[in-house]
């Protein structure tokens, strides 16, 4: 089973898209077969059996054994990922990209569709022999600036980023995209 399985085509996300779906899909975290989901979710065999034959033509589910129940065959299935991922570009863009501006939020949902393909065609690579270790660094934090401070804030990240690209740029050794989002945090209010 894969950890994520990026969905970038039309019809494999559709087959998805149905509540019911993902219902029995998450039944089928573990190996089940359409009697035990329908018992697990309430509903017939033959309901459940209809959403996992789509599940299965989609590539979202696999037939993993088969086992024999009162002299018929009866399959068993499981997920074939953990999680599953949409791809922004499965609607298309509907317009040219956003802004260039580095300061637009035009431009950071650019370069997070873009970073979104770079992970998920990783993830895709990371259970293949080919690519035993696929190493990769995730850094998060909070940082607060001051309006009359965020040109100078600005100038020194631009600045400490351009020492790192000069510093481990060049020709040789592992290639590594850096991508850095700054965007505002926006409280939300605890419902009580």
């Amino acid at each position: 089973m894969k950890d994520v399985l990026y969905l970038d085509e039309v019809d494999r996300a559709e087959a998805l898209m149905k509540p019911q779906r993902v219902e029995v899909l998450r039944q089928l975290a573990e190996p089940h077969s359409c009697t035990e989901v329908a018992k697990a979710l309430g509903q017939t065999p033959q309901w459940v059996y209809y959403h996992v034959k789509r599940l299965v033509d989609a590539g979202l589910a696999t037939r993993v054994s088969e086992r024999r129940v009162r002299g018929i065959n009866e399959g068993v299935y499981q997920a074939t990922a953990r999680s599953y991922w949409l791809s922004p570009r499965l609607v298309g863009r509907l317009g040219p990209r956003r802004s260039r501006d580095a300061l637009s939020l035009g431009y950071l949902l650019d370069l997070m569709e873009d970073v979104q393909d770079d992970v998920a065609t990783i993830a895709g690579l990371a259970g293949s022999p080919a690519a035993p270790e696929l190493p990769s660094i995730g850094v998060s934090g909070e940082i607060r600036v001051r309006p009359e401070r965020r040109q100078e804030f600005l100038a020194d990240l631009q600045s400490t980023l351009q020492d790192l690209f000069t510093r481990y740029g060049g020709a040789e050794g592992d290639e590594f995209r850096l991508a850095v989002a700054l965007y505002p945090r926006l409280v939300k209010e605890n419902p009580r």
